[in-house]
């Protein structure tokens, strides 16, 4: 502590033999010093078997660069150009680009050569990954850049350096590991055009991006072509579990520029249906569409500053997400005779003698009940939500497809339904709805109050309190690990501890009571 009060506040207190985002701490005051760093080692010991941190000045406006190497065993090294991965969340990359946009082509040699002298320094041979902090506080001209860490692998984000070159950096490892050359010279390695990834994942963006797992009952994309690459090791049926980082792919996209790149990614993400938990796909989509982003505006603070338009509260879904939902429930039930002889009783097309057929849907939207009316007619529906009326037709029920026109305007949707649950890919967004049916739904009436269960498997690591103590909303009371993750529960109402069993090591299960708290008004 005597040294980051020293160096002065910001700093960060990194894991050495973190990698990945794991490990890492900023601390902003001296006086949060301590429990950063304690939090800093247990999450570092348990994911590297080290708990040794080192501290280093945090910058304010940071882009992070980072320089594609490869070293022979000839003494020879190159520069396959850059990548920007300053979309971070948690340190964690969410968006990775290459080229780093605006950077001048001084600034890439000067960069690159940076890069291939530290390679030749040691002797590399192989793939490895040169890190550089940019500070852009005064802009990207001429900003300074420092040697942050070198990654001696492949990295994730690496197919976006293989669209812009054309070259299989898999290969080139493979050679060189037989004792080959270097593939091509500085001079010959092209660069072209512009290629982004992002990177799905299991998590809730809702819920602090609390890791997701369960069973992928869902999941289709567009199809791979020259502009489109999908890597994935998971398909519809496989389980997320808590053992492994919950990436589920990497959306790749390439295009002659920037621009042409940014529209390549908005339809690839667009056409991307994940169903089964919740994933981070409308937050990707909210990022590349961000006019902020599209101007390259960027630094590793990003998301944090855009953090009410990337993450906007009112996530209540609109009144045509709500027509999509109803016409998906009501559309098997609109069918025609079920056998050759025209029998009307085989028709289930809401048809009453007199008078139409009415009916009512409740679907739960962010613990928000939303009621619509629905009027059975002889070519389409009469829906009222919320005190407005609409005429809606379906057009096309194909499948998870779903077409339907609401006064004229067609719209459509990816619509995945399991039971009662409905997940809904419409444009950029992603709803997730259930079907409220009174008395099959199994209501707990007296709400939990006090009892807090854990949000996702894992192992307890350090338990802060014990029976009998008073305790006040918002304490800490323990701290869980999952997804190589520590997550602090925190008390969500004040009053005694009641019946605390567990200790620091006890694995728990999904859903499973941690604490009770007896309520002061109890």
């Amino acid at each position: 502590q005597k040294q980051a009060d020293q160096i002065g506040y910001p700093v960060l207190i990194k894991a050495v033999a973190g990698g990945g985002g794991k490990g890492m701490r900023l601390v902003e005051k001296s006086g949060d010093f301590i429990s950063s760093l304690e939090s800093c080692q247990r999450e570092a010991a348990a994911s590297f078997g080290n708990a040794h941190v080192l501290i280093e000045k945090y910058l304010t406006k940071p882009r992070h660069i980072e320089v594609q190497v490869f070293g022979d065993s000839f003494g020879d090294a190159v520069y396959l150009y850059e990548r920007d991965c300053s979309l971070q969340r948690r340190h964690q990359k969410v968006v990775e680009e290459a080229p780093a946009p605006g950077l001048s082509e001084d600034m890439r040699k000067a960069m690159g050569d940076a890069a291939v002298k530290a390679a030749k320094a040691i002797g590399y041979c192989g793939a490895g990954t040169i890190e550089f902090i940019v500070d852009v506080e005064k802009g990207l001209d001429d900003a300074p850049f420092y040697f942050m860490e070198m990654n001696t692998r492949l990295q994730v984000e690496h197919p976006v350096t293989e669209l812009i070159t054309g070259q299989d950096l898999v290969e080139w490892q493979l050679r060189i590991a037989a004792g080959e050359r270097l593939p091509l010279a500085q001079d010959e390695i092209p660069l072209i055009g512009h290629a982004f990834e992002v990177r799905l994942y299991a998590e809730d963006p809702e819920n602090n991006f609390m890791p997701q797992t369960g069973k992928i009952s869902h999941f289709s994309g567009p199809q791979q072509n020259t502009h489109f690459r999908l890597d994935t090791g998971v398909e519809a049926g496989d389980e997320v579990s808590i053992y492994y980082d919950p990436m589920i792919a990497k959306l790749i996209v390439w295009d002659r520029d920037r621009a042409g790149a940014l529209r390549q990614m908005s339809k690839a993400l667009e056409a991307t249906a994940v169903a089964g938990l919740k994933c981070n796909l409308e937050f990707l989509s909210n990022i590349i569409r961000h006019p902020a982003f599209s101007k390259a505006d960027l630094d590793t603070g990003f998301i944090e500053r855009h953090k009410a338009d990337l993450m906007p509260e009112d996530k209540r879904a609109d009144h045509n997400i709500l027509s999509l939902a109803t016409m998906a429930e009501l559309a098997p039930h609109r069918t025609g005779p079920r056998n050759t002889r025209n029998d009307p009783w085989d028709f289930s097309d809401g048809w009453r003698m007199n008078l139409n057929l009415k009916t009512t849907l409740t679907f739960i939207d962010h613990d928000d009940m939303r009621e619509i009316s629905v009027t059975y007619r002889e070519n389409d529906f009469l829906l009222s939500i919320e005190g407005e009326e609409r005429a809606v037709q379906i057009i096309r029920h194909d499948g998870t497809h779903l077409d339907i026109m609401i006064g004229g305007h067609k719209v459509s949707a990816q619509v995945i339904q399991n039971g009662q649950d409905f997940t809904i890919f419409h444009g950029a967004t992603v709803s997730h709805l259930h079907h409220y049916l009174p008395g099959a739904e199994g209501e707990d009436e007296d709400g939990g109050n006090g009892v807090i269960t854990t949000p996702m498997p894992g192992k307890v690591t350090q338990v802060m309190v014990k029976d009998g103590d008073i305790v006040a909303q918002g304490q800490p009371l323990m701290i869980l690990e999952a997804m190589k993750m520590e997550h602090t529960i925190k008390a969500q109402i004040s009053g005694m501890v009641e019946g605390l069993t567990l200790a620091a090591g006890d694995q728990v299960t999904d859903g499973e009571i941690l604490i009770h708290i007896i309520g002061d008004e109890e």
